[in-house]
């Protein structure tokens, strides 16, 4: 019987790895975003749990500190906020959670915004400019480059926050990451040149040129472009109104000018004054298409389009904006193929 005496312990240790991994603590991650909610999800995996505040069609900007909120605050192990002025609401939702570790500058609080180039950042501060933004555009989930970025934030944040699955963070960050370049870039691009390139170019605003003038095998590198950039060529180069300035990241990646908002000013309602200027503005342009997300006030931009003859192209915002818009992949997906077929309808 003596042999078989190392049977027990050796059962104990099998099992005992077995019920710490099964009943492992996961990280509780909250964030403002659903988008930051979703990156996290697919960074973190099966070792977090993930909430969001700011529901998808739900305007960021608005949003009541409510108690149960705080409660999520509370207890969680790592907070994803925007980190600019987006979500105004967060400081009194930080003082009523009573939870240290994910202050600003704390080992649970990740900044979503750090390292991202910041667009319109203000040359004079007033109240004239309405909800004035003073340290740039927040609104940094409308480009996919910025995701990316955002992606290392939540990882580094994780892997504080739980060093010993820094290396699963890093994996899943990588992949999710490389899904981001196939998708805009096009598979074959990203084989040709890879993504640190492509994105430095698309960054810089120099890779249509660079594309058109270059070429591999004796063919354009144009001509191996995919993914979202390819399709968006069909209104690359177009005017287009939007009721908010909320666009900016994905305007400028995709290469679209902005010629007015049917707000008056961020946060400013629009005046009737207004609204006519607005449409003498885009008949003058010939701007026929409107882009506008979902919790604003549809009728609103309907019977402005009606007036010049555009095409309302009224989108979620957001992860979970509408049912089918499930991840941060199918948000670019709907706004792409919303806008690419409205400026087709135009072109008629």
């Amino acid at each position: 019987m003596l042999k078989y005496k190392w049977i027990v312990p050796l059962l104990l240790l099998i099992f005992g790895f077995t019920f710490q991994n099964a009943f492992a603590k996961k990280i509780k991650v909250v964030t403002t975003l659903p988008d930051y909610a979703y990156i996290a999800q697919v960074i973190g995996g099966d070792k977090v749990e993930v909430t969001h505040i700011v529901q998808g069609d739900q305007d960021a900007h608005f949003v009541r500190p409510k108690p149960s909120y705080a409660m999520l605050m509370r207890h969680a192990d790592l907070f994803v906020t925007t980190g600019l002025d987006l979500e105004l609401w967060v400081p009194s939702l930080m003082d009523m959670a009573d939870n240290p570790k994910i202050r600003s500058g704390q080992i649970g609080y990740v900044a979503a915004y750090d390292g991202i180039r910041l667009l319109q950042k203000p040359s004079a501060l007033t109240r004239a400019e309405g909800g004035l933004h003073i340290y740039g555009n927040p609104h940094i989930n409308t480009s996919p480059l910025n995701d990316k970025v955002i992606a290392d934030n939540i990882t580094i944040g994780l892997s504080k926050v739980s060093p010993q699955n820094a290396a699963f963070f890093e994996a899943n960050n990588q992949k999710f990451k490389a899904e981001i370049d196939r998708r805009l870039f096009g598979a074959e691009l990203v084989r040709l040149m890879g993504g640190k390139i492509l994105t430095r170019l698309a960054l810089s605003g120099n890779l249509m040129p660079f594309l058109q003038t270059k070429e591999y095998g004796g063919k354009k590198l144009m001509n191996s472009l995919g993914g979202w950039l390819k399709e968006g060529m069909v209104f690359r180069g177009q005017k287009i109104v939007t009721y908010h300035k909320g666009w900016v990241y994905f305007l400028k990646l995709f290469g679209l000018e902005e010629v007015g908002t049917v707000e008056i000013k961020p946060g400013i309602p629009p005046s009737p004054k207004h609204i006519e200027a607005l449409v003498n503005e885009m008949q003058a342009d010939n701007v026929r298409v409107i882009l506008s997300a979902n919790y604003f006030d549809a009728a609103k931009v309907r019977r402005v389009a009606r007036r010049v003859g555009a095409v309302p192209v009224i989108v979620p915002y957001y992860v979970g904006g509408l049912p089918q818009v499930k991840t941060v992949f199918d948000v670019f997906d709907y706004w792409i193929s919303h806008l690419r077929d409205a400026y087709l309808k135009t072109a008629q």
